[in-house]
């Protein structure tokens, strides 16, 4: 078992509060009257153990979590394989960079890609 507890009752949503897609999906997710637990990863910082995790959840390695096409990603690395410590070290340091939101409830794990993905789990 992870660090990160799930729930049936419950729909947590690991996010980036400048995201838009996030701010969408989460006035969404109120609006459907979900129950939700919003973890803003700005202000709330992952360990490696939960970044490790949500990857494992999702069926990708830690570096598909990051966003290449980010612009802090683009000004701060190149295009390169790093180890997964690495990866993690990246995603810790600058949680902006991470692919989200995520939505997990219960033993179901999903990326939004668009905001009323979040209604279908």
């Amino acid at each position: 078992m992870g660090e990160i507890a799930t729930s049936e009752r419950q729909i947590t949503l690991f996010y980036n509060s400048n995201s838009n897609r996030a701010k969408q999906t989460l006035a969404l997710a109120k609006a459907e009257g979900l129950p939700i637990l919003p973890v803003d990863i700005l202000k709330t910082g992952l360990t490696g153990t939960q970044i490790i995790e949500l990857a494992d959840r999702l069926g990708i390695e830690v570096k598909d979590l990051v966003n290449q096409e980010h612009p802090t990603y683009l000004s701060k690395f190149e295009r390169h394989d790093f180890s997964s410590e690495d990866w993690i070290k990246m995603i810790k340091h600058n949680p902006e960079i991470m692919k989200q939101p995520i939505a997990l409830r219960g033993n179901i794990t999903i990326l939004v890609e668009t905001p009323s993905d979040v209604i279908k789990i």
